[in-house]
């Protein structure tokens, strides 16, 4: 298949394309961008120096990706934005390429979709299928995991960690690590519950969610030592490699995880 450039578009020299790439009415592509098979650039769209983009990604008109990161200790210096493979982004949306202090390097997996306006920051990480609603908003050295929702006009603080299966409900700031396959909604983000719309959705088993019920009413429903409960869930609900995954990230959380809203 035959890569189209339309006669506006500026593409550098030095930007490499595959084979069956669509470049749209005044897209900008500069120096050193790589851009897999199958990817189609709406028009108006800019690929920023320093971006690679794999197989089959469709970036929409006026989208910018791979932008200078948007922090005050970015000097000029070479880092990078690579993205996976089948990613949707939407119009007007941002991604910015890494800093030193992040490892020079933002990554985003694939099959994943970023509705219009939103914003993924320097030194992220993001996972595969997730979807970033309409002007959601990820600050510098967030990781979000796989199969993760946040809502729209939810802004998630830098340093935050986002576990597999969550879902972020829209309007809501997250200050705090969100576990994997729960609920998160508020102003200030607490906890809701288990993603169970979700869990549902992906095929997880009744077996499977009523272990993770169970253990999400001990670790924070109990009155008991945090330590004390967390070995008792282990020892329990420990053959459930979805509890032991919930153990394993809360056990790992540098910032602490988001908890219950307090009755």
């Amino acid at each position: 298949m035959q890569t189209t450039i339309h006669p506006t578009a500026i593409v550098h020299p030095g930007a490499v394309l595959g084979t069956g790439v669509v470049v749209g009415p005044y897209a900008i592509i500069e120096d050193e961008v790589r851009i897999g098979d199958a990817t189609v650039i709406d028009a108006g769209a800019q690929i920023k120096r320093f971006t690679t983009l794999g197989t089959g990604n469709h970036v929409h008109s006026m989208a910018c990706v791979g932008g200078e990161p948007q922090d005050l200790k970015f000097h000029g210096e070479e880092s990078r934005l690579e993205i996976g493979d089948r990613n949707k982004i939407r119009e007007f949306s941002t991604i910015h390429r890494g800093t030193e202090g992040g490892g020079g390097l933002t990554r985003v997996g694939s099959d994943n979709l970023m509705m219009a306006y939103s914003h993924i920051a320097h030194d992220c990480v993001v996972g595969d299928n997730n979807v970033l609603a309409n002007a959601a908003t990820l600050a510098g050295h967030v990781v979000v995991g796989n199969e993760v929702v946040v809502g729209g006009l939810s802004a998630v603080h830098q340093f935050v960690t986002i576990g597999d299966f969550a879902f972020i409900g829209g309007k809501t700031g997250v200050a705090q690590d969100v576990p994997p396959f729960m609920l998160a909604v508020g102003e200030r983000a607490t906890l809701r519950g288990l993603n169970l719309i979700g869990l549902r959705r992906h095929g997880f088993s009744s077996e499977e969610i009523s272990a993770l019920k169970s253990a999400y009413k001990l670790i924070w429903r109990s009155n008991q030592e945090r330590n004390e409960v967390m070995q008792q869930v282990e020892t329990e609900l420990g053959s459930f490699s979805q509890v032991m995954k919930l153990l394993e990230f809360i056990r790992a959380s540098k910032r602490g995880t988001i908890t219950p809203e307090r009755i």
